[in-house]
């Protein structure tokens, strides 16, 4: 298979690095652009960025020279990932597109487009199939435009997956979040604000969550056109989300209730379904799926971030703690590494799935 050439607009950023990390050494796509802000235009990548990643940056990066986000400058690649500030990324990660650019973003622009599939990629990548009708809408060979959820909405999903296909619609979801600082990116929390703190508020994530999670689990109409977002379903599913910051690197933690619309399953039963779930991303023989979507820990006091949030290259959501809710059906813990799978991770996969299906 030949290689793709790909792009990072917002390279110098918390997610941009991790997206150097990912591509640096990858079998298929090889970097050929960095974009940034036009402070950074113009400067050697390592003499623009304020590196924050425990690994040094990638040689062949190093002395690469950031150029401007503008569409004509990326024309070459095959694909473009964002990991743009929302406040910037609408304009120009369409100004991508209509140069036929294969997009996968980060920020929350087009996630609730009608067009645009908002996936997780070990949960829905049948969504990819809407992609024909995107490319007939935008009048586009072989460009699209493809959204991650929310960092925290990716790690509830993946479960919530497994339980859905198992024993049907989930009628309530209650979760409560424990954040990471990096999810807040750089400078991102301030010391005073977060150290000996929880903050019991993130703009925005809530709401986010709430909405995100039934498009993700919802399906695609027949003639594959449109999305039946799961509050649409018949039996429609309600979420409720309280979200936190907490004083943790990476690594976002998640309390989670739910209660089935029909099945009464047992404790066992929702263990063995966890353990054996797997994805399309791995049966594609993608490079970055885990070979389990879903990590499971037995141990009384797990998952934790700092012990758990590596498993699988940060690519899998473990769980744990899976017992009776005396107010819902069952209740569990589940951790994810909120700028790996949450973030750049997702993306790549999604590209890597794009290629394995035949879109890029």
């Amino acid at each position: 298979m030949s290689s793709k050439k790909v792009g990072i607009l917002g390279a110098t950023g918390t997610v941009g690095q991790r997206f150097i990390l990912l591509l640096a050494e990858h079998p298929i796509f090889t970097i050929h652009a960095l974009g940034a802000s036009a402070r950074s235009a113009g400067k050697p990548y390592k003499d623009a960025v304020r590196w924050k990643q425990s690994c040094p940056i990638p040689d062949h990066v190093a002395n690469m020279v950031v150029q401007p986000c503008e569409a004509e400058l990326f024309k070459d690649c095959d694909i473009v990932f964002s990991g743009l500030d929302a406040d910037v990324a609408g304009d120009i990660e369409m100004a991508m597109l209509k140069q036929d650019i294969a997009v996968f973003s980060n920020a929350k622009n087009y996630r609730r487009d009608p067009a645009v599939p908002l996936i997780v990629p070990t949960v829905n990548a049948n969504h990819f199939d809407i992609i024909p009708h995107q490319r007939q809408l935008y009048n586009l060979k072989k460009g699209f435009i493809i959204t991650n959820a929310n960092c925290s909405t990716t790690g509830l999903v993946v479960p919530l997956k497994a339980l859905q296909d198992a024993f049907g619609p989930l009628s309530h979801i209650i979760v409560h979040t424990q954040q990471a600082i990096s999810g807040a990116g750089y400078p991102g929390v301030p010391s005073l604000d977060i150290l000996d703190n929880v903050v019991p508020y993130i703009g925005g994530e809530e709401e986010k969550m709430e909405w995100e999670v039934g498009k993700i689990l919802g399906d695609l109409s027949d003639d594959k056109t449109a999305f039946v977002h799961l509050s649409e379903d018949k039996n429609a599913t309600t979420v409720s989300a309280t979200c936190t910051r907490v004083p943790v690197l990476d690594g976002h933690l998640e309390s989670v209730s739910v209660k089935f619309a029909h099945a009464s399953p047992s404790i066992e039963e929702v263990y063995q379904v966890l353990e054996n779930y797997q994805s399309e991303a791995e049966t594609l023989g993608c490079h970055l799926a885990p070979k389990k979507p879903i990590v499971v820990n037995y141990d009384a006091d797990r998952p934790q971030p700092r012990l758990d949030r590596e498993n699988l290259k940060g690519q899998t959501v473990t769980v744990g703690r899976v017992r009776k809710c005396p107010v819902l059906d069952v209740k569990f813990m589940l951790l994810v590494h909120n700028t790996l799978l949450g973030a750049a991770g997702s993306s790549v996969l999604n590209a890597e799935i794009a290629v394995a299906k035949g879109l890029i």
